[in-house]
This record gives structure tokens, C-alpha cells and sequence, in this order.
């Protein structure tokens, strides 16, 4: 009976080390030794109890002896905070570049579409007025100018410009892109 308890006890102790130090709620951890000899573990101050761990600072309870050991958790929490900071930025900014990749992305995407059905088109029209059901159709030149700006914008969008396209030999007006 003896000797199984002094077996058990380091597997105890430790047990009880790393369920405070990995607990959920980042409670104090205090231990304690009682007359027999005996160390203790709580999440409670008790007279003559040290501080072994803890997620903020109790100024009122720390004792002389147990200051250097606070100053030393306060260190390593304020370590591993800047850590998990330095961390989760990382983790943003990744974050947004992959965003506004994807959105260039989808952006350029819109772009080649819109230039590929400008070059496909014999004649483009106007931008009406809501309501307003007859079309008015582009003159060459203005129609030549769409169509620059619209390569120009695949350009800036997409950083190259658009490959060669071939224009179909029968391309229908209602095949036309709205402006």
C-alpha cells in the first residue's frame, strides 16, 4: 500500500501540474505544502501557498518569495501573448492578400470578357436610360475608342495584355455588349 502510493504520487502531481497549466479557464494555480510534508495544488489561495501559475496578476496575494516566480509567469504570458499577436496578424494579412487576389482575379476575368465580346461585336450600343427601349448604336469611332479602353482595362486589371483574339466571321448584333 505504500509503496503504490509512492508511485502514484509523481503521476499525481503531474497530472495535476497539467491540467492547471492546460486548463480552459486560465485560472491561478497555487500549490502548498501541508505539516506532513505533503505539496497540494488549488485554484484558491491558501496561507503559505505560492503561485504557480496565472492568468492575470494578483498583487494583493503574492508574497515575497513568490514574486520572482509571478514575474517570471508574467514574462513568459506576455511572451506567448506577443507570439499568438504576432500570429494572428500573419494569419490576416494572409488572409486579405488572398482576397484581393481572388477579387483581381475575378476582376480581370471581367475585364477579358468584356474586351473579347467588344472585339466579337460589329456594332456596340449606347448606355440608355433606364426605361428607355431604344438602342442607339456607336459610331466607328467611338466604337474603336470602346475598344481600346476596354483592352487598356484588361491591361491594368490583369498586368499583360489580352492575346490576339480572332474575330468570327458572323457575329449578329444581339450579340452585343451593353455599355
Amino acid at each position: 500500500m505504500l509503496r503504490s502510493t509512492a508511485m502514484l504520487r509523481p503521476i499525481v502531481i503531474t497530472a495535476l501540474i497539467a491540467a492547471g497549466l492546460c486548463s480552459v479557464a486560465h485560472a491561478d494555480v497555487y500549490r502548498w505544502v501541508d505539516d506532513k510534508g505533503q505539496p497540494h495544488y488549488t485554484d484558491r489561495w491558501v496561507p503559505g501557498s505560492k503561485l504557480i501559475s496565472s492568468s492575470r496578476p494578483h498583487a494583493s496575494t503574492l508574497s515575497d518569495s513568490s514574486s520572482s516566480s509571478s514575474d517570471t509567469s508574467k514574462a513568459v504570458n506576455t511572451a506567448n501573448q506577443h507570439t499568438d499577436d504576432k500570429a494572428t496578424e500573419k494569419k490576416n494579412a494572409d488572409a486579405a492578400k488572398a482576397d484581393v487576389a481572388k477579387m483581381r482575379q475575378q476582376q480581370c476575368k471581367e475585364a477579358k470578357d468584356r474586351y473579347q465580346k467588344a472585339i466579337e461585336a460589329r456594332r456596340i450600343y449606347k448606355e440608355s436610360k433606364p426605361g428607355d427601349t431604344d438602342r442607339t448604336y456607336m459610331s466607328d469611332a467611338e466604337t474603336d475608342a470602346y475598344r481600346a479602353q476596354a483592352r487598356a482595362d484588361v491591361t491594368d486589371t490583369c498586368g499583360s495584355p489580352p492575346p490576339s483574339v480572332s474575330v468570327p466571321a458572323s457575329s449578329s448584333p444581339s450579340e452585343n455588349p451593353e455599355r
